[in-house]
């Protein structure tokens, strides 16, 4: 972690800081002075770029960057478990077991994020920031949002949600929820609005890297986000009851926002620069009243900014791509690999390696993954290639799509699919086409001519030309 003592105002020069140290790999950075809107100095330091680097986003699960595929297994066993297969595969699977039942949460009655409870809140004191010229004001970017439906115990930690939502501050004791319809927040809301009453919501700032990530993990909703931060952790989670509100809450946190969500009250939100790299536009959503705020007797205030790619959500969703593969494995074997460009917002792209083995099978696949995941019904091209080519380098895709695909037989193009109603190229807010292309092999009835050979060093010679080179000091 890099410190600095300079004065940096919240309102976009923390911003620019952090964009230009990101983008080299830089450290995590320590702003000690924030300077608010006031001029006055914040009495919390602010922390950025901790989710800078794949390595730093693998330690924040828990793992070494080579560990993410075994991990990624684990995450595909949650969704669709399997029986053991004799003694020593059971006890093969002992530290995915152990880890599981690692995540069962202890309650504790004095908590180390509530050192310090103010009834009186005040936002205004906090050192949010203000990240982009046109941005309509200060934006709260990791904010870890815990939520339970209506009928719910506060104790029932397996109910609760927890969400990173866009929140903005619009007054001492105001925040405006951006949580999106598909999302928990959104579902455990209009279960409060369909009984007329106000929702009880905590906003976590400054949470352990481990839950922080699993509130943005694809996880199973069975699945508690709180609890499985226990299996990146190693640890059992510890909460505590909140103050003002009846919920749990993370105990070794750094800050807690505490208040309740009024059934129908909303405010504009936005705009805001967003993962696109423009301002979305303003719209309505709820509005939490604030009720507490419990914190550290000398808490951090961890932050982030979303922006064209390179940002950290960009970097955390590289990460993510290796989890989930294994997921999508289960549903479409043939898949060998499969890359989300992270310049292309991270999911609008998708790049697919396959085992081709019949006619039709690219378009399939495609099919396939669009109608598998939610978040892949916003993915607006897919290219599949063979299993020779990597997804991830963009000369052999380039390759691929000279040499393989024919635009008059290899591209499927659907009109009227859902989109992210974010992306300002659709004809129609959240309605838009999509594009596939079979960069593959023709084979079979796909074609009538004779396909190529490609033309491959013999593993002989190529071994020969290895040592040659060693020997003379040129490899």
């Amino acid at each position: 972690m890099k410190a600095l003592g300079d004065p940096v105002s919240v309102r976009h020069q923390m911003t620019a800081v952090h964009r230009a140290v990101l983008e080299t790999g830089g450290p995590v950075l320590k702003f000690n002075h924030p300077v608010l809107d006031n001029g006055a100095r914040a009495r919390m330091p602010v922390v950025v770029n901790v989710f800078g680097t794949v390595e730093r986003v693998a330690a924040g699960l828990g793992v070494a960057p080579d560990g993410l595929d075994e991990l990624g297994a684990f995450l595909a066993a949650l969704r669709s478990p399997s029986a053991p297969d004799g003694l020593r595969d059971a006890l093969s699977r002992w530290p995915m077991l152990k880890a599981a039942l690692a995540t069962r949460p202890k309650v504790v009655s004095r908590a180390p994020v509530q050192q310090v409870v103010s009834e009186k809140a005040d936002l205004n004191a906090l050192p949010v920031q203000t990240h982009w010229p046109g941005d309509a004001g200060p934006l709260i970017t990791w904010p870890v949002v815990l939520t339970r439906p209506f009928g719910s115990e506060a104790a029932d930690v397996n109910r609760m949600n927890a969400g990173v939502y866009r929140a903005q501050v619009i007054g001492h004791d105001r925040i405006i929820m951006r949580w999106l319809a598909h999302r928990g927040g959104a579902a455990h809301h209009r279960s409060w609005q369909a009984a007329g009453q106000k929702m009880p919501v905590a906003i976590v700032l400054g949470a352990d890297p481990a839950t922080l990530l699993s509130a943005a993990l694809p996880l199973p909703e069975t699945v508690s986000e709180l609890g499985f931060a226990g299996v990146f952790s190693g640890a059992r989670p510890r909460l505590v009851k909140a103050r003002a509100v009846p919920l749990l809450v993370p105990a070794d946190a750094e800050t807690v926002i505490e208040g309740w969500v009024h059934p129908t009250e909303t405010a504009p939100e936005g705009p805001f620069g967003d993962h696109t790299g423009y301002y979305n536009q303003a719209e309505p959503f709820p509005v939490m009243q604030v009720s507490a705020i419990t914190s550290r007797t000398e808490p951090i205030y961890l932050s982030t900014y979303t922006g064209r790619p390179p940002d950290e959500p960009a970097i955390i969703g590289e990460v993510f791509n290796r989890l989930t593969l294994p997921i999508i494995r289960g549903q479409i074997p043939e898949i060998r690999d499969l890359w989300l460009p992270p310049a292309a917002c991270s999911y609008r792209i998708a790049v697919i390696a396959i085992d081709k083995r019949y006619p039709g099978q690219a378009r399939r696949v495609m099919m396939a993954l669009w109608g598998m995941l939610a978040q892949f019904s916003y993915t607006k091209m897919i290219v599949v290639v063979d299993a020779d080519i990597d997804p991830r380098n963009w000369d052999d895709i380039a390759w691929a799509l000279a040499t393989r695909m024919d635009p008059g037989r290899d591209v499927t193009v659907l009109e009227g699919t859902p989109m992210d109603y974010l992306d300002f190229a659709s004809p129609k807010a959240g309605l838009a086409g999509k594009i596939g292309i079979d960069a593959t092999n023709k084979i079979g009835a796909e074609t009538t001519r004779d396909w190529g050979e490609v033309m491959q060093t013999a593993p002989e010679d190529a071994a020969f030309a290895a040592d040659l080179l060693a020997r003379r000091g040129l490899a």
